[in-house]
C-alpha cells in the first residue's frame, strides 16, 4: 500500500455521536481486514475552560461537531462499509451515491494546523489586563467586590489586586478566571 494514495475525507455523522462512529469504523475495519486502507481517524477537538462552583473545569468539545476526518485510500467496498454504519450520514462533498471528494491539501493543512495550534495552546487563556485597571471579582470569598490591578504575573496567570474592605485596602492574589473587566 502506497501512502501517497492516502487522502483526507470528511465523514458527516450524527452530532454528539462522533466518538461512537469512530469506534464503529475502527471495529468494522478490523473485522473486515481493511485497516491498512485507513491510516487515521480524527475528531478535531478544542479545550474550553469554564468556572463551575468556584472551580476551573477543563472540557474538550468538538471543533467541528458532527464531522470526522478520515485519511484513507477509498474504494467502493470501503465507501459502502463506512456509509452504512450506524451514525454515519454521508461523506462530505459526495454527490448522491457518487464518490466522495477528498479535501484539498490547503484545507487539510488549515484544519490540522488549527487542531495543532489548539493543542499547543493547552492552557493559554489569553485575557489581557493592564496595571491600574479596575476589575470585578467574580469568584471566591470576595465575589462582587471591585478591585484595582496592582501587578500581573503572566507565567502563573495571577493578578495582584487591591480590594477595599471596610474602608481599608487589602491585597489579594487572584487568577485570570476569578476576575472580569468592568
Amino acid at each position: 500500500m502506497n501512502t501517497n494514495e492516502m487522502k483526507w475525507y470528511v465523514v458527516k455523522t450524527i452530532s454528539g455521536k462522533e466518538e461512537k462512529v469512530k469506534n464503529y469504523i475502527q471495529r468494522e475495519l478490523e473485522h473486515n481486514k481493511m485497516s491498512k486502507f485507513v491510516s487515521q481517524i480524527l475528531i478535531p477537538t478544542e479545550k474550553v475552560y469554564q468556572i463551575k462552583n468556584g472551580k476551573k473545569v477543563n472540557k474538550e468539545r468538538n471543533f467541528f461537531p458532527g464531522y470526522i476526518l478520515l485519511e484513507a485510500n477509498l474504494f467502493a467496498e470501503l465507501i459502502h462499509l463506512i456509509r452504512n454504519l450506524t451514525g454515519v450520514i454521508a461523506f462530505l462533498g459526495a454527490t448522491r451515491g457518487g464518490e466522495p471528494l477528498p479535501l484539498r491539501k490547503q484545507e487539510v493543512n488549515r484544519i490540522l494546523g488549527r487542531v495543532d495550534e489548539l493543542a499547543l495552546e493547552n492552557e493559554d487563556v489569553n485575557i489581557p489586563f493592564v496595571v491600574g485597571e479596575s476589575v470585578k471579582v467574580i469568584d471566591g470569598p470576595f465575589n462582587g467586590f471591585n478591585a484595582v490591578i496592582e501587578d500581573i504575573n503572566e507565567e502563573k496567570r495571577k493578578l495582584q489586586v487591591m480590594v477595599k474592605i471596610f474602608g481599608r485596602k487589602t491585597p489579594l492574589e487572584l487568577n485570570y478566571m476569578q476576575v472580569d473587566k468592568i
